[in-house]
């Protein structure tokens, strides 16, 4: 059943919110300014190393054994990661001979959702209505269910056990002849589930806490399924409090690597501009490809940053504006025509304040193009310029 919540706010105190929110509104502009100039530079940077990288590469087909004329270069080679040691939870008693043993856990609990409908009224107030509804669901996390608004589902929720989500890792792992260093074993991916033979079950029964309603004991309570731990009296009908823990592996794999040789291991270049790099991919992937990808990547993370700026931007300035539209809601239509307004000309000048931020990073660090975005953030402010006048008339 549903539980609904109504609060309202007065025209007076949505207004002092709105001037409250300026403050937060130039901190967040500058904190996004601040982002994108470092991005720019950043992405600058990371070229340069990953092209440096690339100039002094040199392709080694035989990795069997240590090779004293590579000390100091800078490698791509294709081998087997290996290891002989045997990974094992301390708690569940699984082992394996891999890379690493990834554990998770997933709790059967009480969720709360929520979905709320604002409606304006006539003298600039505001009602809000939000409805709390009530679903039992696996979750990554045990939820505190005296938090739920709704006083009839609260402090349902309980847990058999916590279990400690963690990734155990080889030390070990062997590249040929030589010893792969912990950034690069923690490269190394292709996770697969593992298939539990065994588990301690006098260990997981002391991290259980059953009610005394539970009639079987706690060893009697854990069940093992393919990669999952069950820890609960029936699998096929989960209950409030339920545990399920799964587990994963990383096998030892075909990978190949570029990166610094030092004596009988490996560690990041640093180029010139004293950027590191270094890369680990999955499979026999030539040099070319694994310095075209690590383009790619850098592109992608630049552009995800400078989107990110963006919106940020256009946030604090729309939080800037907002006592602007609450001024117009003492007439509701009034006041939406002039935040929709508003919300135009803070996208516009808040996309041209970006450009011209990278604009001038640019300045800094690629001059050539930096000439273009000014001229595309003067034009992105005479449209908003224009936009604003005719919001006036």
């Amino acid at each position: 059943m549903a539980y609904t919540e109504v609060t309202s706010k007065n025209w007076f105190q949505r207004l002092g919110e709105s001037f409250g929110g300026i403050v937060a509104g130039f901190v967040i502009i500058a904190l996004a300014t601040w982002l994108l100039w470092w991005n720019e530079g950043r992405t600058f940077k990371t070229a340069g190393a990953i092209g440096e990288a690339e100039l002094v590469t040199q392709d080694v087909s035989d990795i069997s054994k240590i090779d004293p004329a590579l000390e100091g270069k800078v490698i791509h080679a294709i081998g087997r990661a290996e290891t002989k040691e045997i990974l094992r939870d301390p708690v569940f008693g699984v082992e394996i001979q891999a890379i690493n043993i990834e554990k998770s856990a997933e709790y059967y609990q009480w969720r709360e959702h929520s979905h709320s409908e604002t409606r304006k009224k006539l003298g600039g107030g505001e009602e809000t209505v939000t409805t709390y509804t009530y679903e039992k669901e696996w979750s990554s996390s045990p939820v505190d269910s005296n938090s739920f608004k709704d006083p009839d589902y609260r402090g349902l929720n309980k847990t058999l056990a916590n279990v400690d989500e963690n990734t155990i890792w080889a030390r070990d792992v062997t590249f040929g002849a030589y010893k792969l260093p912990e950034f690069l074993i923690h490269s190394i991916g292709g996770e697969v589930p593992m298939n539990l033979t065994s588990v301690d079950v006098n260990s997981v029964a002391k991290i259980i806490a059953a009610p005394k309603e539970y009639q079987a004991s706690p060893d009697k309570l854990i069940t093992v399924s393919g990669s999952t731990v069950y820890i609960g009296e029936n699998p096929g009908s989960p209950q409030v409090g339920d545990v399920r823990v799964t587990f994963k592996y990383t096998p030892q794999a075909e990978v190949s690597i570029v990166a610094q040789v030092i004596r009988d291991t490996f560690e990041q270049f640093t180029a010139s501009n004293g950027y590191s790099f270094s890369r680990l991919n999955m499979g026999k992937v030539g040099m070319a490809k694994m310095f075209e990808g690590a383009r790619s990547e850098n592109n992608m993370i630049a552009w995800l940053i400078r989107v990110s700026g963006v919106l940020l931007v256009v946030l604090g300035l729309r939080m800037i504006f907002k006592p602007l539209s609450v001024l117009g809601d003492v007439i509701p239509l009034l006041g939406t025509i002039i935040g929709a307004g508003m919300g135009v000309v803070a996208f516009l000048l808040g996309l041209a304040w970006s450009l011209i931020v990278i604009a001038v990073a640019w300045v800094r660090f690629r001059p050539l193009i930096a000439g273009a975005l000014i001229v595309a953030a003067l034009v992105l402010i005479y449209l908003s310029y224009s936009k604003g006048k005719k919001s006036e008339a």
